[in-house]
């Protein structure tokens, strides 16, 4: 699964110290000092390796961190975030969709494919920001040439757009003016009404694989580059409303100044620089073969395909081929059932840095509920601000709705911080229906507000099972 990263933080990432980083941490996820105090190092490591010279930094490799605990307490979270603050790409895997090679499944390099795919997106977006300016003044004098066409008729025929603007006959000048007229009114919106013709490049094309002994992933066959006339030299002739024209000939104007081989080149060393992949539920591959743990043979078989793109290998993609040495992974598991020695010994020593993340408590939840800058008090006053409603959580609610999930996790399965989402859900379900028709739209939330909506569904066992 492909997380975007729009968001930049701030300070700069090469000037923070680990304590920094920690800091920054801390304004979304509760606890886990250890955890966090762990990937802090490896990021602040990648940022000394940077500074050395090439040939020491060649044989500096990342130190893999393996996150160990139960579920919710915020082991994707950190892992997310860091990646968030370092504006590195990162993709999250679950270590279960794979097989190995062989078996029906998941490709093991296709993690590195998609991270690559997930670089080039943010490149392309970064590249698409520094000439939007440039893509859109481009944009508007084609526009301009679409509703007002240059009097061809009374000059030369043989001279280019800009000759005819530089001619400076008295119908060119005419011409000109009533451009300047037409721009304006085209920024401020007075030309929304109005329709132009447009050439819109086709982009349907019948889609098709080619079946292999070896994995489909491995075939990677670009139609529009092998057949360009084809595809991408098709067009029509549609009738757009001037705002979809002018959307339109930006993307095609961004298209023209963005290199895509540039963008190919930079991404893929972005990935073999600071790329991040997080494996999660790899403890549901820890099981040996004829350890007695069931008929699935391909556990080990899975370790020993994910070990040398852990270890460092080369793995083939669309935009060349992608070195894996330096990629920071990032391992997780509840190993409830297995635990970590359960690993293929190789795979074991491909992750020195082992973290135990704390199971959350009372105290954890409250903090949780409002002091991250996401916290779910504050995403719940959000959502009813949108219909006019304004909610208010007294402290004392705030530490009953801590008090349920806290009982909930004990007499049911625990899955942490995840049982603050269904608690609160139950809790806010009536205001939420309610909300579009309700007259008094200032709504207080105290601990009574909370025993009523819930103490009856958390003594009840078997029903709290089902609805919390």
């Amino acid at each position: 699964m492909a997380i975007s990263l729009p968001e930049t933080l701030a300070p700069p990432t090469d000037t923070l110290t680990p304590r920094q980083i920690v800091v920054e941490l801390d304004k979304y996820v509760i606890g886990q000092k250890d955890a966090k105090r762990a990937v802090a190092i490896a990021l602040r490591n990648r940022m000394r390796r940077q500074k050395l010279p090439p040939e020491m930094a060649e044989d500096i490799v990342p130190k893999n961190i393996l996150m160990i605990g139960p579920t919710g307490v915020g082991k994707t979270e950190i892992a997310r975030r860091l990646a968030r603050l370092a504006q590195s790409p990162f993709i999250k895997v679950e270590a279960s969709k794979f097989t190995e090679v062989g078996y029906v499944g998941r490709d093991v390099e296709s993690m590195v494919r998609d991270l690559v795919e997930l670089a080039v997106d943010m490149v392309r977006e970064e590249r698409l920001e520094e000439v939007r300016g440039k893509a859109e003044q481009n944009a508007e004098e084609r526009l301009l040439d679409l509703l007002l066409p240059p009097p061809r008729a009374t000059l030369d025929p043989s001279l280019t757009e800009d000759e005819l603007r530089s001619s400076g006959t008295p119908a060119q000048e005419s011409w000109q003016h009533t451009r300047e007229k037409f721009r304006e009114q085209l920024r401020d919106g007075r030309l929304d009404h109005r329709s132009v013709d447009l050439d819109v490049r086709e982009r349907a094309f019948p889609s098709f694989e080619v079946i292999t002994g070896s994995s489909i992933e491995e075939i990677d066959i670009n139609i529009k580059d092998m057949l360009p006339g084809l595809i991408q030299g098709r067009t029509r002739k549609r009738r757009l409303k001037v705002p979809e024209a002018f959307d339109y000939l930006v993307q095609e104007e961004e298209g023209k100044l963005v290199d895509m081989d540039s963008v190919a080149r930079v991404a893929v060393e972005k990935v073999e620089q600071s790329g991040i992949i997080f494996v999660d539920e790899i403890d549901k591959i820890a099981g040996r073969e004829g350890g007695g743990q069931g008929p699935d043979v391909s556990r080990e078989g899975v370790q020993r395909d994910i070990l040398p793109i852990i270890e460092g290998t080369t793995v083939n993609s669309k935009y060349g081929m992608v070195r894996t040495d330096h990629i920071l992974f990032i391992a997780a598991g509840a190993f409830h059932v297995s635990k970590p020695s359960d690993l293929i010994p190789e795979l074991q020593g491909r992750f020195p840095i082992r973290v135990e993340l704390e199971p959350l408590g009372k105290a954890d939840f409250v903090r949780i509920l409002t002091e991250p800058k996401n916290a779910l008090v504050k995403q719940y006053i959000a959502l009813m601000e949108t219909e006019e409603i304004t909610l208010r959580f007294l402290e004392d609610a705030i530490d009953r709705i801590a008090d349920f999930a806290t009982l909930v996790n004990e007499r049911t399965e625990n899955i942490g911080a995840r049982r603050l989402h269904t608690v609160m859900e139950r809790l806010l379900d009536e205001i939420s229906f309610e909300g579009p028709d309700l007259r008094d739209k200032i709504i207080t939330i105290d601990a009574a507000y909370v025993d009523r909506m819930l103490a009856a569904i958390v003594k009840n066992e078997d029903l709290s099972r089902y609805i919390l």
